[in-house]
Parts: structure tokens; C-alpha cells; sequence
């Protein structure tokens, strides 16, 4: 068994490498993220970084003026994102970096860059990192904060998201008010905690109208328009079609347009569409479209201020900031109305 003496400063390299029984050359290879270090080396250092303190390089305590921004990939929602960051970042003398996870290659990659330069802070839009990365980031003493933490706010970090559920609520009841009994939605992509709270909003103003949930008017989606435009196809398809839809992003909307266009189906005359995020296509649409708006540019702000706005470490804690409905011209009462009451009063509205 090795004993190692670490002193109150935390542990250097040396002292993790001689816990772990490895060389220093390794550690190093596992803070830079290097693929040439086995799988139960990289966790038992990784671990010991952290258990051991390791302090970093003093590179990472003095300001670099620099946020790296990852994102799990490219989209109209995270482009908004990127605009509020980078508007927030240069009002305090910073800049963004961004990176867009795609696949573990791209990950190694933005590790070693981060390691090799010099960051103030990693912000996370709708991803994850592996247990073995927060550990080394933690490591080397870099902040970490999260825009809609894909798994759910992590108890000791900061993160900032919207009312997803309450926007779910809100949308659906909206349509309910209008007269629809038959609405449909296309779930966000699986797995992520903004996805589950949208539907789950959905869900409960359904069961509070007394309306049950259809199996058949629920179509998982991944927030990019083909996979609503096959879901939407599939729902006006059946016997009973929905006569509204709400979708989970904007994106998704407009892949219930084509699917409406396709079977010639006017919005809102034949089916009224409901969207989510309010990006700037949403009033561009045609008809323009009903959907509820993200304070994204004040979610991203608020992120990049806990990074560099007082120069400490982040606080832990998670903040939702509110979503609006903003009504435009893609919804309306159900073509027939009193057959719609009708069909509420038979599923126990």
C-alpha cells in the first residue's frame, strides 16, 4: 500500500501519480483527456485528483477572458443561446468559445484544447459530461455551469433553465380554452430532463380537464423537423385525427406545416399548431406561429455572469426563469366546435 503525505495546499501531479502507483507522464495524459491510458487507469486517477485535491496550474486561476461554450450539437435554439452568452461575455471583457460534442473524438479534442489554453469557465447547453470529466475539470479548478443540464440540475453546480412544465401546462390549456379535445404533441428528444417536464405539462392540463392521455397523439421527437413531419403524418392519418398539435420546439412546428400542407390541411382552419422556444422563424412562419417564448438571451446571461461576474466559483443551485405564451396566428377553435364540446363531454370533460 502506498502512502502518500499531502500537505493543505492539495496534492500536485507527483503525489497523485505516486497514490495512483502510475507515472506523471499519465496523470498528465489523463488531465489532458489523451485516448492512450486504460480504462481502469483513467478512472483511478481521475478519482484521485479529486479525492487528493489536486491543485492546477496557477494558468487557471487568473482571468483568461475566455467561457467555453459546449453544446450537444448545433441548432436554431442553441444558435439564441450563443447570441445571449456572446452578448453577456463582451459586456464583461470576455469572448466565447464554442464546441459542438459530437462523438467522443470531438470530445477528446475540446479537452485537450481546454487544457492546453486557458478558460474562466465551461458553460453546457442541453449536454452532459462523463462523471470522469466533471472530476478533472474540478481538478483543475474550472467552473462548470449548465443552460437546461440534459439529466436535471446537479445538486452541487449551478444551472439555469426555463418553466418547461409550466409551458406545457400552459400551452395546453390554451388550446383547451379554444375548444380542442383532440391535441396531440411531439416530444423533445429522449433522455433530456427539458423534453420530460414539456410533456409532463401536457399530461396534467389534460388529466385536470379530465381528458385522458392517447398513447396515439404522443410521438416521440427529437427536436428536428423530420422527426416531427413523420410524427405529425402519422397522427393526421388516423381515424380520429387531432384537430390541434403542440410541439416541442419551434423546428418541430414547422414539421407539422409540411405534414398538414401535404394532406391539405389549412392552419389554423383545419389544425391549429402550437410551438416551443419562440426563435425568430416562429414569426417568420407563415401563418405566423403560436408558441412559447424562452427567455434565452437572459437564461445565457445569467449563466455567463456566475462564470465571471464576480470573479468567484460559480454557487450551486439551479434557477428556472418564466415562459410566455405569445399567440399568433397558427391556432383557433376546432372547425367543428360543437362537435368538440360533444367529444369532451364523452371523455368526461
Amino acid at each position: 500500500m502506498v502512502v502518500v503525505q499531502i500537505s493543505t495546499r492539495g496534492a500536485t501531479m507527483a503525489e497523485v501519480a505516486a497514490a495512483a502507483g502510475v507515472s506523471i507522464p499519465t496523470v498528465s495524459k489523463v488531465l489532458n483527456g489523451r485516448a492512450d491510458v486504460a480504462p481502469q487507469t483513467r478512472e483511478r486517477v481521475g478519482r484521485l485528483l479529486t479525492e487528493l485535491g489536486y491543485v492546477a496550474q496557477p494558468r487557471f486561476r487568473r482571468r483568461a477572458g475566455v467561457i467555453d461554450l459546449v453544446l450537444s450539437e448545433f441548432s436554431e435554439w442553441a444558435t439564441e443561446v450563443v447570441r445571449g452568452a456572446e452578448e453577456a461575455a463582451l459586456a464583461s471583457g470576455s469572448r466565447i468559445a464554442v464546441t459542438a460534442l459530437r462523438g467522443d473524438v470531438a470530445e477528446r479534442l475540446w479537452w485537450r484544447s481546454l487544457v492546453a489554453s486557458r478558460t474562466d469557465g465551461v458553460l453546457l447547453v442541453l449536454a452532459d459530461l462523463a462523471p470522469l470529466r466533471r472530476d478533472q475539470l474540478a481538478a483543475l479548478r474550472v467552473p462548470v455551469v449548465a443552460i437546461e443540464p440534459a439529466s436535471g440540475p446537479d445538486p452541487g453546480a449551478f444551472s439555469v433553465s426555463a418553466a418547461n412544465w409550466a409551458g406545457g401546462l400552459r400551452a395546453t390549456e390554451y388550446l383547451l380554452g379554444l375548444g380542442h379535445c383532440r391535441i396531440g404533441t411531439i416530444t423533445g428528444r429522449r433522455g433530456l430532463e427539458c423534453s420530460r417536464r414539456r410533456l409532463d405539462g401536457y399530461t396534467t392540463a389534460l388529466r385536470r380537464a379530465g381528458i385522458p392521455v392517447d398513447p396515439a397523439l404522443v410521438a416521440l421527437g427529437n427536436f428536428h423537423y423530420e422527426s416531427a413531419l413523420d410524427a405529425a403524418a402519422a397522427m393526421l392519418s388516423l381515424v380520429d385525427p387531432p384537430t390541434a398539435i403542440f410541439a416541442a420546439s419551434d423546428v418541430q412546428a414547422m414539421g407539422v406545416y409540411e405534414a398538414a400542407r401535404r394532406r391539405g390541411l389549412r392552419i389554423p382552419e383545419h389544425l391549429s399548431v402550437i410551438g416551443f422556444d419562440d426563435v425568430p422563424m416562429a414569426a417568420l412562419a407563415c401563418p405566423p406561429l403560436t408558441t412559447l417564448h424562452q427567455p434565452l438571451a437572459e437564461m445565457a446571461a445569467l449563466a455567463v455572469g456566475r462564470l465571471v461576474g464576480r470573479g468567484e466559483p460559480p454557487l450551486s443551485g439551479h434557477v428556472e426563469l418564466d415562459t410566455n405564451l405569445v399567440v399568433r396566428a397558427s391556432t383557433a377553435p376546432p372547425p367543428a366546435r360543437i362537435a368538440a364540446a360533444e367529444q369532451c363531454r364523452t371523455t368526461g370533460a
